[in-house]
This record gives structure tokens, C-alpha cells and sequence, in this order.
């Protein structure tokens, strides 16, 4: 569904990505976990658009759109729910939700029934259900990644990007996040998964790549990942 090859990507003249590769086939979820700066999330950064590769190539669904502006490659059926979250706070949590159905409605993608799709995520999201009506900016701020992930899959993505959705998280919202992306797995929708918290990340996914100072060092399944030693040693801890 989603493969990057060769990825070589940064800011300017600063090259943080150096021939990356990954795979996240269809309808699994894929994880990428690494230090902070050692380039995760660039890499969903130049894979959906906001920010040019400058070599190497990014296919979704067999085309490469490696230099796609971000809505171009939107209209194609990849969402991105970015790190910080990025709700609209001055907009109902409704509007929200179904400002990301925007390419459906304006005919850039296939339409299908919006209020259905609606109706089930605010069912996926009960503290959104609770909170429609409500200013985004007044939700906390594991509501705000619940909205902010709502708000992705209301373009019925062929993949979905989630940018450390645990980011400045109580352990407990924590927990109810990954609860939602088992859900969400369990449904079988195509995932990459940035996540700081390696130990969640690994627990909820099928396959995973360890990234280091933008060349992944590491990868294979979940949970060959979680047993092996050197990823215990640097990213799990001596409790795992």
C-alpha cells in the first residue's frame, strides 16, 4: 500500500533522512520508533507532502508521489493527524470531524455516505460524542489527539499517519489512545505509526523499523523488535 525507497530528505541543506526505506502493507500497522531527532516524524512529514524529498520515491497504491503537494497527495487518500495535535479551536468538535471529509465533499475523492462515517468515529470516540457541540480549543489535550484523529479518518484513508499521538499525554489518556488505535487495527485500516513511546508502539503493531540519525538500523516484526536486546537497551528499558 505505502513503500519508501531511497528516502533522502531535510530542511535546506540539512539532511535529516539518508536512503530510507519501509513497507506498510495493507491493512497493518507499522511502527517507527526512534530518539527524539533522529527523524520520524520528518519522515511522515516528506511522505505526506509537507515538506520535498530530495531524492528517492514514496508509493502509495503504486503511484509515486514523492514531490506532491500535500493536498494533491490528500485527494489520493492519505491523512495525516499530526504531532500537536492542530485542531481548529475556534470550530465546534463536529466541525472539526468534518473538515476532514473536505475532499469528499468537493468531489476530489469518492463521497460514499459522509454521515454515516460521521456518525460511527463520533461512536469511536465516545468523549467526542459527549463533546460535539463543544470549542476544539476547550477540550484537553487527549480529547484534542482523539479529535485531531477523528478528523483524519473522515477522509476514509487508504493510509493513515499518526504523528506520536501519546505526545505530552497523562498515562492514562495514554492508555486510551492505543486503545483506540487497536480498534482501529482490529478494522484493518493501513497505519505508520510515530511513536517516542516504544513500548506501546510495539505492543499494539505487526511490523516495525527502528530509526537512527535518519537511516533505519533495525526492523521486523513487533514483536521480534520488543525481544530483541538492543532495542530493550535503547528504547524499552530494563522493565521490559
Amino acid at each position: 500500500m505505502l513503500e519508501v525507497r531511497n528516502l533522502v530528505a531535510g530542511y535546506g541543506k540539512v539532511k535529516v533522512l539518508h536512503a530510507l526505506s519501509l513497507h506498510v502493507p495493507k491493512g497493518q500497522l507499522v511502527t517507527l520508533i526512534g530518539s527524539n531527532g533522529a527523524g520520524k516524524s520528518t519522515t511522515l512529514r516528506a511522505v505526506s507532502g509537507m515538506i520535498r524529498p530530495d531524492s528517492g520515491e514514496i508509493m502509495l497504491g503504486g503511484r509515486n508521489i514523492a514531490g506532491m503537494a500535500s493536498h494533491d497527495i490528500t485527494r489520493l487518500g492519505m491523512a495525516h493527524s499530526p504531532e500537536g495535535r492542530r485542531v481548529f479551536p475556534t470550530l465546534s468538535v463536529s466541525d472539526n470531524v468534518l473538515l476532514g471529509a473536505f475532499p469528499r465533499l468537493t468531489g476530489a475523492r469518492s463521497k460514499g455516505d459522509v454521515k454515516a462515517d460521521f456518525d460511527r468515529l463520533i461512536d469511536l470516540f465516545p468523549k467526542l460524542k459527549d463533546r460535539k457541540d463543544q470549542l476544539a480549543g476547550t477540550l484537553s489535550g487527549g480529547e484534542q489527539q482523539m479529535l485531531a484523529m477523528a478528523r483524519a479518518l473522515m477522509l476514509n484513508p487508504e493510509v493513515l499517519l499518526l504523528d506520536e499521538p501519546s505526545m505530552g499525554l497523562a498515562p492514562k489518556l495514554v492508555e486510551e489512545v492505543f486503545a483506540t488505535i487497536s480498534r482501529l487495527k482490529a478494522a484493518k485500516v493501513t497505519m505508520l505509526l510515530v511513536e517516542q513511546f516504544a513500548a506501546a508502539a510495539l505492543d499494539v503493531a505487526d511490523f516495525g523499523y527502528v530509526l537512527e540519525n535518519g537511516r533505519i538500523s533495525s526492523s521486523g516484526p513487533a514483536e521480534s523488535l520488543k525481544n530483541d536486546p538492543a532495542v530493550r537497551a535503547a528504547y524499552l528499558g530494563a522493565a521490559h
